[in-house]
């Protein structure tokens, strides 16, 4: 199985445009070390060239342009895309799919939850029906149940629900609904190897560390550093329970979920502006790589 890392950072990415917040200023003047990401997607082959895509984020375009592998060139028109998993209905995890009308249409695959999210409140779907249709949807199984997509050979994929928040313009923001937020594990068929995905995490649930345990490498939330990181900063009162995360810090926080974990990969992915993980001389990235786990980057490549 072939890992692509198109997009690390939380949305946003990193710098954030309008944000002067130390990593965001430091990474900017160079005053620390760190490198610019932008906003999170991954995409997953068995071949290296038959892909499917999860998230389409607004960054999507140069993330394209950063992967030639997705635009084979064999013909006219083409694209190595045969598929697209949502895993939420987020801003920076969806609206790069207008910036792929041109090929509709395509391929989607998401929960019933995230279905109405892009019909509705925030009508992707509904727009995207002036190209060619615009996509074909495809509802996921959250029963436990894997599911194989059509064009991907040797890869199966099993979806959970898992503890998260739907987006600020959803009908239910504050009223959760199972398959608002969804983790994924997928699976070569024929090696056996498996990994987890899951950006966005707000509790470790035996359903959530159960797949976990039978995954080779987790891509897992890593958004947020410490709960009331947004407050540390100076950048609003929200902390990270409230915005569907669970940091790595803390009691219980995703060092302590990883820690007995013994896998091959450890990743932490959708990675805020603020956490200061992202300064790679701060006393934070150490004790993450001190613990086995890595720090994902745009173009980061893994192979199970």
């Amino acid at each position: 199985m072939h890992i692509r890392v198109l997009g690390s950072a939380a949305g946003g990415g990193f710098p954030q445009w309008n944000c002067n917040c130390p990593n965001c200023h430091g990474v900017r003047t160079g005053s620390i070390k760190a490198t610019p990401r932008t906003q999170s997607s991954i995409a997953v082959s068995s071949n290296a060239v038959d892909w499917v895509l999860f998230n389409t984020s607004p960054d999507l375009l140069a993330q394209l342009a950063a992967f030639p592998a997705l635009q084979p060139a064999r013909d006219i028109r083409d694209t190595a895309i045969k598929a697209i998993v949502f895993m939420d209905s987020q801003i920076d995890h969806t609206t790069g799919l207008l910036m792929l009308r041109e090929g509709c249409p395509h391929e989607i695959y998401c929960s019933d939850m995230v279905f109405e999210d892009l019909s509705t409140g925030f009508p992707l779907f509904e727009m995207l029906k002036h190209w060619n249709g615009g996509i074909n949807r495809h509802p996921i199984p959250l029963d436990g149940n894997s599911f194989n997509i059509p064009g991907i050979e040797n890869l199966s994929f099993t979806a959970i629900p898992v503890t998260g928040k739907a987006p600020p313009y959803s009908p239910h923001r504050n009223d959760a609904h199972i398959g608002d937020n969804i983790g994924i594990k997928v699976t070569d068929d024929i090696s056996g190897k498996a990994m987890f995905y899951a950006p966005g995490l707000g509790e470790i649930t035996d359903q959530t560390r159960q797949l976990m345990s039978e995954a080779d490498c987790l891509l897992i939330d890593g958004t947020f550093w410490e709960e009331d990181e947004m407050q540390v900063v100076g950048l609003g009162e929200k902390k990270a329970a409230d915005m569907g995360h669970l940091p790595q810090s803390g009691e219980g926080g995703m060092l302590d979920v990883l820690r007995p974990m013994n896998k091959p990969r450890k990743i932490l992915i959708h990675i805020n502006n603020t956490n200061p993980i992202l300064n790679e001389e701060s006393e934070q990235r150490q004790r993450v790589l001190d613990e086995g786990v890595e720090v994902s980057y745009d173009g980061m490549e893994v192979e199970l």
